[in-house]
């Protein structure tokens, strides 16, 4: 199995494993449906954070609203009466307007946020460096937990217009946001390996060789951005190593200049013609009147 490192842009994402045999195209969907899963499950920690914190989402229309100016318009949040959660609700205010501040008690809070943490260590770039690979069934999974512990929590369910429930039911509208700018479409994914396009009519062992051992990263990107940036010849860490090396050697050679101090050449250990003075016996002689 050939071992892929992706990444987008410098910055790692995740490992997945590959048969050298692999036909490119089924390769790039793969890969693509990964990283749009890791991102969906980001995007879902993110809401959910929100929610533990300020409950449920207000309606479009009453948004951003002031409680004033929603009496003066009559709105009313049928839905934040029928989606209480379990164990009754703690008001906490929403300063940015979005959610109706009927947050769940701290129980089911953190019910919420211990699943969030072990959906993010799911998909999380240290992955990488443990050497775990990552698997759509492991992202089903932390999609599952995540949406497991809404169920729990709120058992009513969540408004059709929440932003987490339409992730769930993959009806969520990213565009114009910033976060639809990251997800990449299936058919517009492109991955790159040593500045080369792995071409979709190709297998990966066209690039790549007959060796199953081998290990490549490979950059997806979106079709039209050009190339990726080139690796670097070594690594950030490496880097920081031999820069440190170079600072710590300045340093030692800055202290020998410093400690250049030639006095030492006057004592009578250093004088070059003490023991031919010695057997001429001329040693010790003073040149003064008595």
């Amino acid at each position: 199995m050939v071992l892929l490192h992706v990444k987008r842009g410098d910055e790692s994402q995740f490992l997945l494993q590959a048969p050298g045999g692999t036909e490119l195209e089924e390769l790039t969907v793969q890969v693509t449906r990964l990283y749009n899963g890791r991102l969906k499950v980001q995007r879902l920690c993110s809401e959910m954070e929100e929610l533990a914190e300020h409950g449920i989402f207000l309606p479009p229309n009453m948004q951003g609203l002031t409680e004033e100016q929603i009496e003066e318009l009559k709105l009313k949040d049928e839905w934040g009466e029928r989606c209480m959660p379990s164990g009754g609700a703690v008001f906490t205010k929403d300063d940015i307007g979005r959610r109706n501040g009927q947050a769940p008690n701290e129980k089911m809070k953190q019910v919420i946020k211990k699943t969030i943490e072990e959906a993010k260590a799911i998909i999380s770039k240290k992955q990488v460096e443990a050497g775990v690979c990552v698997t759509m069934e492991m992202v089903k999974d932390a999609l599952d937990q995540l949406r497991g512990a809404v169920m729990i929590v709120y058992p009513m369910g969540l408004p059709p217009y929440d932003p987490i429930r339409m992730e769930f039911e993959d009806k969520e509208d990213l565009s114009g946001t910033q976060a639809g700018l990251s997800v990449i479409k299936e058919s517009e994914a492109q991955l790159w390996w040593a500045a080369k396009e792995l071409r979709r009519t190709k297998k990966l062992s066209d690039y790549v060789g007959k060796n199953e051992k081998t290990k490549i990263i490979v950059k997806i990107q979106q079709r039209g951005q050009g190339a990726p940036a080139r690796e670097p010849i070594i690594s950030s860490e490496d880097q920081k190593q031999l820069m440190l090396y170079f600072h710590r050697r300045q340093e030692e050679l800055k202290k020998l200049e410093e400690n250049d101090d030639d006095s030492c050449l006057n004592s009578p250990w250093a004088d070059n013609t003490a023991l031919k003075r010695h057997f001429h016996g001329v040693k010790d002689i003073k040149w003064r009147p008595r």
